[in-house]
């Protein structure tokens, strides 16, 4: 097995080509609050953007504290079918919504999750669905309901429930601004056990001039017939995402084939192979690296010449497993080593652990640059948002206004009240970087003593209307859209906000306004890189410096960072309180730039060590040396 040493961070001079990576993350409800609130989803999409993730899958599709499976969002669908839009989702009226405006300010694709898939429930004998619907249920040869590891399962084989799903996944399509769609290790799926339902039966019946199907689940045939009617369905709803927008990114995270084959008749071999998805993501969770390791290179062998489309899976935690720092930068140089597209991370928690340990491990690491997504090209899909702070040159001013700051207050935490009835606005100016379609926004703040019409004028082009918002209602905070708007490249004002409608003892509150591409009706619009670089302004260290270790004192192992000035020849050693040399970390030339390693110690005993760094150029020598502490 290849031993992770150390680890070298792309110097910060110039990139030498685009970093082009799928960095994913899985938001869910599960043992996480992060859809709770506007709060709560804004700052996650800001931390994630903050250690350059570009992708989240968030989840519209599951049962977690409900009677069966039920969407996240508002359905229509599934409002005809259940008499219920949708299921709990606290103070949020639509995660999907909140997520996808706050992840594109920041620049970060957003896919759909259909967590659940052709599951109904877990270990509620079906739930609500199988209850309205009890012809939808998959059973096994003894007419039992289908239960495997604790689902329920409907059978996608079964037109109306494959509907079911079609319907959903359409729905979102059309309603949302969304990146694609994600499908999860249970869709399409089935259990191989299941499929003797009365509907499943009769199709096959009438395509085996009447034969029953064989009494043998693992009837290589009837595997194959059930794998194929789910693939078939698979085709058509790809077809259909891509007839609607062929821009939209279609999704998949299986289980581990061929396992996934003989135990849910789930296939993505032939899902690549025949480029029904447009990546897959194997779910490769496993506990420990050894076994990442196996079942990463056996997965890959499965999809010979898709690494471009292959991204890993990877468990970073769930209950009360937390991936080790050290697994987690092994399974990175493996992937990196092994050239695939990138990673999906289950699940978001996980990176905010422990004092965002993982989170700052990956942005210190692998991370420390933006990436573009691979399958964009040379498109930037989802540009950060344009913002007009109230307080800022772009915002015009007039009027008595006053300023309030505070951590719980605004956008960017500050905020300007109007409490008289004298004439009071502000003008917002952009400079519109390109001719497209965009979605305007305000951020409303909300107080028991502010106006429940605050009046904003938008104007595009020669027109303008009125847009009144309630600053007094709890579900009606944070950034809430005015317009949208096709509007041509160049500076102009877009909106102003004024206070002729407010009453004497009323407030009226300002603060900024953004405006955001809107793909779904800009779908043809290119922007290159040189429009809006995605890389930020890259400067060599001004001297040398070698970091305190990070965690210190510290069990097993520990993390060490340094900083050339310039390029030269590099030693890092770790020695005992004796001065006898333990270990070489880096004896080699290194280029100026910013450098992390990681130290494993597990074979040392407790005590005080030292660790000194020598950096050797043509004209000078430097040297540091600091403390570090094994606790065991």
């Amino acid at each position: 097995m290849k031993k992770f040493l150390f680890l070298l961070l792309i110097p910060m001079m110039v990139f030498a080509r685009r970093l082009e990576e799928f960095r994913a993350v899985k938001i869910t409800n599960v043992d996480s609050d992060v859809l709770s609130s506007h709060e709560k989803i804004a700052e996650a999409m800001d931390y994630l953007a903050s250690i350059n993730v570009n992708t989240v899958l968030v989840v519209v599709w599951n049962g977690s504290g409900y009677n069966g499976a039920y969407t996240l969002f508002p359905s229509a669908v599934m409002d005809s079918l259940f008499g219920f839009e949708k299921g709990p989702t606290g103070s949020v009226e639509d995660p999907l919504d909140r997520v996808i405006i706050e992840a594109h300010r920041n620049g970060i694709e957003v896919l759909p999750w259909f967590e659940y898939g052709f599951a109904s429930s877990y270990n509620q004998n079906g739930g609500h669905i199988v209850q309205k619907y009890p012809h939808w249920a998959t059973l096994d040869y003894n007419g039992n309901l289908m239960n495997k590891n604790g689902f329920d399962w409907i059978s996608a084989i079964n037109p109306e429930v494959q509907g079911l799903i079609s319907g959903l996944t359409m729905e979102v399509c059309r309603s949302y601004d969304i990146d694609g769609v994600e499908y999860s290790d249970r869709i399409p799926a089935l259990p191989v056990e299941g499929g003797y339902d009365s509907v499943t039966v009769s199709i096959y019946k009438a395509e085996h001039d009447g034969a029953e199907p064989p009494k043998n689940y693992k009837d290589a045939s009837w595997m194959r017939w059930r794998a194929d009617k789910m693939n078939d369905w698979f085709r058509a709803i790809r077809d259909s995402v891509k007839a609607y927008d062929p821009n939209l990114n279609f999704s998949s995270s299986p289980s581990i084939y061929p396992w996934c084959y003989h135990e849910y008749l789930q296939d993505p071999y032939t899902w690549m192979n025949e480029d029904i998805v447009d990546d897959v993501i194997p779910q490769l969770y496993r506990y420990d690296f050894g076994e990442y390791q196996s079942t990463f290179l056996s997965s890959l062998a499965n999809y010979p010449g898709k690494k471009d489309v292959y991204i890993a899976g990877i468990l970073m935690n769930v209950g009360d497993y937390i991936i080790s720092p050290e697994y987690l930068m092994n399974a990175m140089e493996m992937n990196r080593d092994q050239g695939i597209a990138g990673e999906a991370f289950f699940f978001y928690e996980g990176l905010r652990k422990n004092g965002n340990q993982l989170g700052r491990l990956l942005k210190e690491s692998y991370y420390e640059f933006p990436a573009y997504l691979p399958h964009r090209g040379e498109n930037v899909w989802r540009p950060k948002a344009h913002i007009v702070n109230e307080n800022e040159n772009r915002a015009k001013v007039s009027g008595n206004w006053e300023t309030l700051t505070s951590d719980s207050y605004g956008f960017n935490p500050n905020i300007l009240i109007n409490k008289n009835t004298e004439y009071a606005e502000i003008t917002y100016n952009y400079d519109v970087p390109y001719a497209a379609w965009f979605d305007l926004y305000a951020y409303v703040v909300r107080s028991p003593k502010a106006t429940k019409l605050a009046k904003y004028t938008v104007y595009a082009g020669c027109d303008s209307f009125i847009v009144n918002l309630d600053q007094t209602s709890f579900s009606k905070t944070g950034w809430q859209k005015l317009s949208t708007l096709y509007l041509k490249e160049g500076e102009q004002t877009l909106v102003k906000l004024d206070n002729s409608n407010i009453n004497d003892g009323e407030w009226l509150i300002a603060d900024a306004t953004m405006l955001m591409l809107n793909r779904k009706k800009s779908k043809d619009i290119f922007i290159s890189p040189d429009m809006v670089s995605i890389e930020k302004e890259i400067k060599l260290p001004e001297s040398f410096i070698l970091e305190q270790n990070y965690p210190n004192p510290f069990n097993a192992s520990t993390y060490i960072s340094y900083s050339l000035p310039k390029n030269g020849l590099v030693s890092l050693k770790i020695f005992d309180i004796l001065g006898k040399e333990i270990k070489v970390l880096v004896n080699q030339p290194k280029s100026a730039g910013n450098y992390t390693i990681h130290f494993d110690a597990k074979d040392l005993s407790s005590g005080l060590y030292f660790y000194q760094l020598i950096f050797k150029d043509p004209s000078a020598t430097d040297r540091k040396t600091r403390k570090l502490m094994i606790v065991k």
